[in-house]
């Protein structure tokens, strides 16, 4: 509940929202006293916590909604997200400010986005986007880096990221480029090889036009390879 309420923080949520949202897979007899006995639950457990203010003052109820009465902007959610597109508008003209940021918005994580937060759609699709969100700072972050020299900090990061996520492309291509301007050229074709083995033998699919470019243009040694941005 508290999850759902953070989501939507300053914004009140319906009863049958969070009906819907805490028991997706039951038909309750007496939802509303179920949603009031939770509500109690929350409220009581929040009185450990070091508040500014008491916990029936943030978590309000309003008619048939309730709402976490805090902005908006003061969830990790919403700082990492504010983070994470500053830092991307800066990733070609300032980035080295652009990877300061990013950072930032990484250093808001604490392990899977809501995790046991439940089953419910709200829940579920928010973790997914923010997930993905996650996924693509780490390109940024990677972009930044490439972007300020960093290729042999950025290798060994890759790596790791490649063996984590063998079918994002994206990330071969900049391990790719980051051995490719360290010198090691035969290392770079060998991670094409490797992911095209991947995708071949677990998806039963090609590399998309984007590595195969990338592996035409070590191949030739394309000065646009040493370009930053």
């Amino acid at each position: 509940m508290f999850a759902v309420l953070a989501l939507n923080a300053g914004r009140t949520v319906s009863w049958d929202t969070l009906v819907d949202e805490l028991w997706p897979d039951k038909d309750l007899e007496n939802s509303r006293n179920a949603l009031h006995a939770t509500t109690a639950r929350l409220r009581k457990l929040m009185d450990g916590w070091d508040l500014d203010a008491k916990p029936n003052e943030l978590v309000r109820t309003t008619g048939s909604s309730y709402m976490l009465d805090i902005p908006q902007a003061s969830t990790d959610a919403a700082q990492f997200l504010k983070f994470a597109a500053q830092g991307s508008e800066l990733l070609r003209d300032q980035p080295a400010r652009a990877e300061e940021l990013l950072h930032q918005a990484l250093s808001l994580w604490r392990g899977p986005a809501l995790l046991d937060a439940g089953d419910g759609l709200l829940c579920q699709s928010t973790a997914a986007q923010l997930e993905e969100r996650l996924m693509s700072l780490r390109e940024d972050l990677i972009v930044a880096k490439l972007n300020t020299g960093g290729e042999r900090e950025a290798i060994s990061e890759l790596r790791e990221l490649v063996v984590q996520h063998p079918g994002r492309e994206r990330f071969s291509e900049q391990l790719m480029v980051a051995l490719y301007r360290c010198g090691r050229q035969s290392e770079a074709l060998d991670v094409y090889q490797r992911t095209q083995d991947w995708l071949s033998a677990e998806l039963g699919l090609d590399v998309g036009r984007s590595l195969r470019k990338l592996y035409q243009d070590i191949l030739s040694q394309d000065p646009l390879l040493d370009a930053k941005a």
